[in-house]
């Protein structure tokens, strides 16, 4: 698919002038920091120099000291504490976290972790009753339960208290809880409003530590559980994310949690640091696969484990689900490839809502992924789970898929996510009106090109420009992630250094120069169709990144290329 460029417009000069006057770096870098909105020294000194100083007063959280207060009566009166999360990364990390600091301090702390396919996403009845059956009178929810009013009610009936600690938008009405935690309430001061839910969790284990007056390090040390929440579930990189960030990777490539290590172990990651990429593709779905193969608890049995030896056991159990997943994942891709492929009809829609009744719950989110990647429109794949069509749902660039998931809402039984990643169950007999009303509802509203991928371009810049001093400055934009990409540069007429070779099956490398500047080896995945066109020796122009490649103990920049164009 061709890919649609687009190159962000000038900044304001002032504002530019200004900067270079007060950092005095290369102008490029002055561009680069003012696309992410940093503005004044101030903000460049906190963005090039993260320090854990700079992490917000937990208590600025709205009801965090009611939370505290809560958790210490808790503890002070032995009362038997829940924790209870969400059942993917996020969740199990946030439970994790939550669980081994508060261990040292209640005998009769246990952690819950609804079941996937039984009880569904959230808060569950299944959850509050085995809480009241065994003795549970506090639970605290992490990642989940924003919007669960009915549940919390149903456990105040119980006499069980629940603390929220969420980072998904409320809806008009909060539950009825001890203490809500949730920056995106829009009666909470806290200043930075993208945490993840483990980050939730975290400002909870600073709150309580502060309140007694206790070492900051025993938070620090989950650090690294932290940043793999962050990544896993695609939050913005910016403020305090990216300073939790910045240190829970240094904590993971230097002194890793048991569980972390053991996964580490187990990847096929050979260079010498994790970044946020190897979190996304080595750690993150290996510790998803417990909750869409089995189940999550044994994901966080693995973080929460104890000892290296341990840890080992459940990483072996936890990567054989994973093995497992990628077999559904592939043969499901494949099912619902040839379903569009053979249908022209569903071809010429502007989304994809596909159903087959034996695909696996488990992992229909990453095929909905897939078959963006590959038609590039909104899409829902959908299976039968204990009577009722469950359903994943993703979106492309710019278009909001939660905002249209309501207009369809009354053919649905409940729905909830993100702009971009929702879940959604339906009656079977359903389906097909539901299809047509979403295609009606996304047709009416999407701009065509919102439709084709796009490559958001920061700069042009020539060839010549980019040398190991430029580098190092770009390698202190990381860790990149949303709102702090990899700054993506625009280089054109270059030609040739090399004659080009497709690797892999499908990827291309080459090299290319331009009149002034010397030769940079291009790596291009996926672009092997352009080996010919390349080879031709017309010049062209490229989309590309900079990174860094090592062969045989010595490294050279390499033009990391996301697009070329004749």
């Amino acid at each position: 698919m061709q890919k649609r460029w687009v190159l962000k417009p000038k900044k304001n000069v002032d504002k530019i002038n200004k900067l270079q006057q007060e950092l005095r770096v290369n102008p490029i870098i002055i561009e680069l920091l003012i696309n992410r909105k940093i503005e004044t020294y101030e903000e460049a000194k906190e963005f090039f120099r993260p320090s854990l100083e700079h992490l917000h007063d937990p208590f600025l959280m709205k009801d965090m000291d009611k939370a505290i207060n809560r958790i210490e009566k808790a503890i002070g009166n032995k009362e038997k504490i829940l924790i209870y999360g969400d059942y993917d990364v996020d969740g199990t990390t946030a439970v994790s976290v939550v669980y081994s600091f508060f261990r040292d301090f209640n005998s009769g702390l246990e952690f819950y972790i609804p079941d996937r396919y039984s009880e569904g996403y959230g808060i569950s009845n299944q959850g509050i009753d085995y809480a009241a059956e065994n003795g549970f009178s506090l639970i605290i929810a992490l990642d989940c339960g924003i919007k669960a009013i009915d549940k919390i009610e149903y456990a105040n009936s119980k006499g069980i208290d629940f603390i929220i600690g969420d980072h998904h938008l409320p809806g008009p009405e909060l539950p009825n809880a001890i203490a809500v935690l949730d920056p995106k309430r829009t009666d909470c001061p806290y200043p930075y409003k993208e945490l993840s839910g483990c980050g939730i969790g975290f400002k909870i284990i600073q709150a309580f530590i502060k309140q007694n007056q206790m070492q900051m390090e025993l938070a620090y040390q989950y650090l690294d559980l932290v940043a793999v929440s962050i990544a896993s579930d695609i939050v913005p990189i910016t403020g305090e994310n990216r300073t939790l960030t910045y240190f829970g990777l240094k904590k993971l490539n230097s002194n890793p949690c048991w569980g972390l290590k053991a996964l580490i172990n187990l990847s096929t990651h050979k260079a010498e640091q994790f970044t946020i990429n190897d979190i996304v593709f080595q750690i993150g779905p290996r510790i998803n696969a417990a909750g869409r193969i089995k189940h999550a608890k044994d994901a966080v049995k693995l973080l929460i484990s104890k000892s290296f030896p341990e840890a080992t056991e459940y990483s072996e159990s936890v990567d054989v689900q994973n093995n497992e997943r990628k077999d559904f994942d592939l043969k499901i891709t494949q099912e619902a490839l040839e379903l569009l492929d053979n249908d022209v009809q569903l071809q010429k829609q502007k989304t994809t809502v596909l159903y087959k009744k034996d695909w696996h719950k488990g992992v229909i989110g990453i095929v909905a992924s897939r078959l963006t990647e590959r038609y590039y429109r909104p899409t829902i794949i959908l299976t039968n789970t204990n009577g009722h069509i469950a359903g994943s749902a993703r979106s492309v660039v710019g278009f909001d898929l939660y905002e249209a998931l309501s207009e369809c809402s009354d053919l649905l039984d409940q729905y909830g996510g993100h702009k971009y990643a929702a879940g959604l169950t339906m009656q079977l007999e359903n389906i097909n009106l539901f299809q047509m009303r979403f295609e009606e509802v996304v047709s009416r509203s999407i701009k065509p090109e919102m439709l084709q991928q796009e490559v958001a371009i920061e700069k042009e810049i020539r060839l010549l420009e980019i040398n190991s001093d430029f580098y190092k400055l770009l390698r202190q934009f990381q860790p990149h992630g949303p709102e702090n990409e990899s700054p993506t540069f625009l280089a054109k007429q270059v030609t040739m250094g090399y004659n080009a070779n497709v690797v892999g099956g499908t990827h291309l490398k080459f090299s290319v120069k331009q009149s002034d500047s010397p030769k940079f080896d291009c790596i291009g995945f996926g672009l092997g169709e352009y080996c010919e066109a390349i080879n031709t020796g017309k010049p062209f122009d490229i989309c590309f990144s900079i990174g860094e490649n090592t062969w045989r103990g010595k490294k050279n920049l390499q033009l990391i290329v996301k697009a070329i164009r004749f």
